[in-house]
């Protein structure tokens, strides 16, 4: 299938013509169809299937039908980050430029006096976050009363974030009569009594998680002992030619770690995780965008919404404990055909991680022995619950137990007086 079987209007066409698209990903192809016939919609979809053109293609297309009639906002899109929102703006402007349709974005930790100057104007599509929006809603500078299209997304990780409340309140401020449409990975019970809550009727559609590469990354492994990773990134960075690249941690404590030890080599970095304020996490981000920044150190959640175009080298510190999220990490590189390259350093405790991975992408990642810290003394190690290595119950000391009481001397020394 291609995109001109979906009976898009010339305008979004060209626009998808001039920024490369040709097919549409499993879930713009369900999608687009119900979301044009004005339909509700469930949709189980993670970050990197295109979902983000999944509604905004439809969304611009129906408003673009009806004509500017007002200033008011038409169309709420509501998601968890401030990285993800200002993604998603980028690409409904992308796709809209050849509309009659104004579009913003609106985030918290900034000043609100651009963002309210803007809205003052006229806005026909508005993505916001959370506590942002709501503020705007109490000083009455933003109204939902002729709001038409509700798109909520990333669903569990406002979840995850502690905003399901504040969804809930945003809810109650719109009109009853509209199309909604929900996004989410995963469907806990808490995120499943919302979609009821918030949905009529909605069509169901589901897309299997990403579980394949691009033929454009470059992939490898680098054996090494968990002490000497940081020894190995610094000895990769060495070479200059990698100007730009994306290292991946498990941890926010992990990045920062990273990061700092980088600094204290030459090496220009900055870290990213859910700790960092929206401002130093945008700053952060513009600085590796423009090469500022060399090395830009992130967790999994604080790298949703990083979209670099010709971003060449993604580093896994350590492998993520869910497979797919191999694949999301190393496709923030070799996008839209350019060449790409990933590389894993794998300890005892990755070695499960990188099993795992293997299975989902149905093939052995090549081992790179050519490194000054190779080894294959490796020995798989398992993880607890809290993700730290795991300790059998037998070598794990009772509470309480220290050195031995003599209690026989105890005895003796009160029998005696003493």
């Amino acid at each position: 299938m291609n995109f001109s079987d979906l009976q898009l209007i010339e305008p979004i066409a060209k626009a998808l013509e001039q920024e490369g698209y040709q097919q549409p990903t499993p879930i713009q192809q369900k999608a687009i169809p119900y979301i044009l016939d004005g339909r509700d919609l469930l949709a189980t979809a993670q970050t990197g299937t295109g979902k983000t053109a999944a509604f905004s293609i439809p969304i611009l297309q129906n408003l673009s039908k009806k004509g500017r009639q007002s200033k008011d906002i038409k169309v709420l899109i509501l998601t968890p980050t401030r990285e993800l929102a200002i993604q998603i703006d980028e690409s409904i402007k992308s796709y809209g430029r050849n509309l009659n349709l104004r579009s913003l974005v609106i985030f918290g930790g900034v000043k609100q006096g651009a963002q309210e100057k803007d809205l003052r104007r006229g806005v026909d599509i508005l993505v916001a976050t959370p506590g942002r929006l709501l503020d705007f809603i109490s000083q009455r500078i933003i109204s939902l009363k002729n709001l038409e299209v509700f798109v909520l997304d990333e669903a569990d990780r406002m979840l995850d974030m502690g905003f399901v409340h504040d969804v809930k309140r945003i809810v109650k401020l719109i009109p009853e009569k509209r199309q909604t449409l929900f996004f989410s990975a995963t469907f806990p019970s808490e995120i499943q009594t919302l979609a009821q809550s918030i949905l009529k009727n909605p069509v169901k559609v589901e897309v299997a998680p990403v579980s394949s590469t691009a033929d454009t990354i470059s992939q490898s492994v680098y054996f090494v002992q968990k002490d000497e990773k940081l020894d190995l990134l610094i000895h990769i960075l060495q070479d200059k030619s990698l100007d730009q690249v994306l290292v991946f941690s498990r941890t926010k404590h992990g990045a920062d770690k990273i990061a700092r030890r980088l600094h204290k080599s030459n090496i220009s970095a900055e870290a990213i995780h859910g700790n960092k304020s929206q401002n130093a996490r945008q700053n952060a981000l513009s600085n590796f965008k423009s090469k500022k920044t060399r090395v830009l150190v992130a967790t999994d959640i604080a790298a949703r919404g990083i979209d670099i175009d010709d971003l060449q080298y993604v580093i896994n510190f350590e492998l993520s404990d869910v497979s797919e999220t191999y694949v999301h990490r190393i496709g923030r590189t070799g996008r839209a055909g350019a060449q790409g390259s990933s590389i894993s350093f794998v300890d005892g405790l990755d070695l499960i991680n990188l099993k795992n991975t293997e299975k989902l992408i149905g093939k052995k990642i090549p081992v790179v022995r050519d490194h000054p810290y190779h080894t294959d003394n490796l020995v798989v190690e398992k993880r607890d619950s809290n993700n730290k290595p795991f300790i059998p119950r037998e070598h794990v000391k009772p509470a309480g137990m220290g050195k031995p009481v003599h209690r026989k001397n105890n005895f003796q020394r009160k029998k005696s007086g003493n």
